[in-house]
């Protein structure tokens, strides 16, 4: 999954990754390291694990060296995904000095957020694994590392949602209440999809299942979207459509509660919890 991710989404990644580099050192580079070490010096360090979790930026990492390290090496001992313990070394790292330390935060903060979302992913799809509901993402991202955090969620075992506004339609309440309903907006949702030349998914939020029974008309939806409906709301609504089109609840889910969403029967449960609320996982690289 990892790696059919970066070679899929190779092109996002690799601006993510620029935008990093311009953000920490711009044109002039790092001074303090350029102050203390001559061109060449060579150094070598171990990432270190000072919290357990789900491991994820491994194969980010590999790319931010790749393109703007080429003098490093990465040696992994976890791979993407894998489950670590604090106190274990996860890889270590050798090559030019310079390089090592201008990249050390950049790296870090990648596997430290990415580590956490793929931890917290992993646990709320682990306490619904005895249904069939799987875990979606949302855009409730960080600006400018959205990629990175929907790989992580992808390396956790999640599913990702549409990546931005641009590969899928959405109509959400805005949408729904600035068009005059639901009916007019999926009128005209249909007629815009018509002209484009490649179909692409369209989601559509209910609130109410009034809302519903209108989806079921329009069978070319890809998906529904429960939104803010409690467990047994979502059950009757799950029931009404009965395996029509995909289901999908949102609203106010979190780890403490995700059971009794997936428990209704809904196909999907989607949290902005999982890339706007995931603690870091704590990780320190230090000289061997």
């Amino acid at each position: 999954m990892s790696k059919s991710f970066s070679e899929t989404y190779q092109k996002a990644l690799l601006h993510c990754i620029q935008q990093a580099i311009h953000e920490d050192l711009n044109t002039g580079g790092d001074h303090t390291t350029k102050a203390i070490f001559p061109s060449k010096h060579q150094s070598k360090a171990k990432l270190v694990a000072k919290g357990g979790g789900v491991l994820a930026g491994v194969d980010f990492c590999e790319l931010v060296l790749a393109s703007h390290a080429p003098n490093v090496k990465l040696t992994p001992l976890f791979f993407d995904g894998a489950v670590f313990s604090k106190g274990e070394t996860l890889f270590t790292i050798e090559g030019d000095t310079q390089e090592i330390l201008s990249l050390e935060r950049i790296l870090l903060n990648a596997l430290q957020r990415m580590s956490g979302i793929a931890t917290v992913t992993q646990f709320i799809q682990q306490s619904i694994a005895h249904t069939s509901c799987k875990v979606l993402d949302t855009r409730k991202t960080t600006p400018n590392f959205r990629i990175a955090e929907k790989w992580a969620v992808a390396i956790g075992g999640g599913v990702n949602h549409r990546m931005g506004l641009y590969d899928a339609i959405m109509l959400k309440d805005n949408h729904v209440d600035f068009c005059g309903g639901l009916l007019q907006a999926l009128k005209k949702t249909k007629s815009y999809l018509d002209s484009l030349p490649t179909p692409i998914p369209v989601i559509v939020e209910t609130r109410t299942l009034e809302d519903v029974g209108i989806c079921l008309q329009h069978k070319w939806i890809s998906r529904v979207l429960l939104d803010n409906m409690s467990p047994n709301e979502l059950t009757s609504a799950v029931k009404l459509i009965d395996g029509a089109l995909p289901t999908e609840a949102s609203g106010n889910i979190t780890p403490e509660n995700c059971v009794s969403y997936a428990e209704s029967g809904v196909d999907f449960i989607s949290l902005g919890y999982i890339t706007h609320s995931a603690p870091i996982i704590d990780l320190s690289l230090r000289a061997i």
